[in-house]
């Protein structure tokens, strides 16, 4: 199999002394697999960057065996956010995500243009809560929709609307934003929660079943506002 396409770089690990096994999600032929020869190159390494669009040309002698990537730069996306540890944390998370939950070769054009989405999110400034909602609507597209506001139930306490889930075991509060998507949060706590209950429902309902480890870089990208 033999293409040219466009790709975000969503992993990468050593080979070789000068070579990497890099995945990337492409706009046509959905995640691929690749060896990048002289990927550990000073030159190339620059470019090898997680969440940086590359423009690709991949050649497989075997559709049995990994094939091999030619890149060039398209947007340099990662060294934008260098100095920023959350954004950079919320890259490379995002990306973990995108490997772990999607199939090998097959495209989505819809999961493409959500990647895309991505990197105008963080320019946003309310990128977290943006992320969230972004987080939100990758499960959906693969068949995971959390509707909330479909099982949510809420109280009024000292005039103001708590809403929450409740099992015979737990109640699990639900922050508001989840639900009024149009209102302002200020407090990164309130944000943080959100964003723990988005990662509990991966957990419980997509990785645990599947026998997959939740993300370390996910727990990461949680931590860095510490």
């Amino acid at each position: 199999m033999n293409f040219i396409d466009e790709g975000f770089l969503i992993s990468k690990n050593r080979y070789s002394e000068n070579s990497l096994i890099t995945e990337l999600y492409t706009k046509n032929h959905g995640k691929i697999s690749g060896i990048i020869f002289g990927g550990t190159s000073k030159k190339l390494k620059n470019y090898l960057q997680i969440g940086n669009k590359l423009h690709v040309n991949y050649n497989s002698k075997n559709d049995n065996k990994i094939g091999y990537f030619k890149i060039e730069i398209l947007n340099a996306y990662s060294p934008l956010y260098f100095d920023h540890k959350q954004k950079l944390s919320c890259i490379i998370s995002a990306m973990s995500l995108i490997k772990i939950l999607t199939a090998d070769s097959q495209s989505n054009s819809k999961i493409y243009m959500l990647i895309e989405n991505f990197f105008l999110i963080l320019n946003d400034i309310n990128w977290l809560k943006k992320y969230i909602f972004w987080e939100l609507e990758l499960l959906k597209l693969l068949g995971y929709d959390l509707e909330l506001i479909k099982f949510v139930e809420k109280d009024v306490v000292e005039n103001k609307i708590i809403y929450y889930v409740s099992s015979s075991t737990e109640k699990k509060y639900v922050p508001n934003f989840l639900i009024e998507k149009d209102i302002e949060v200020d407090d990164v706590k309130i944000l943080l929660n959100g964003l723990k209950l988005v990662g509990d429902y991966l957990d419980k309902t997509i990785l645990k079943p599947n026998n997959l480890n939740f993300p370390n870089s996910r727990l990461l990208f949680m931590d860095s506002f510490k």
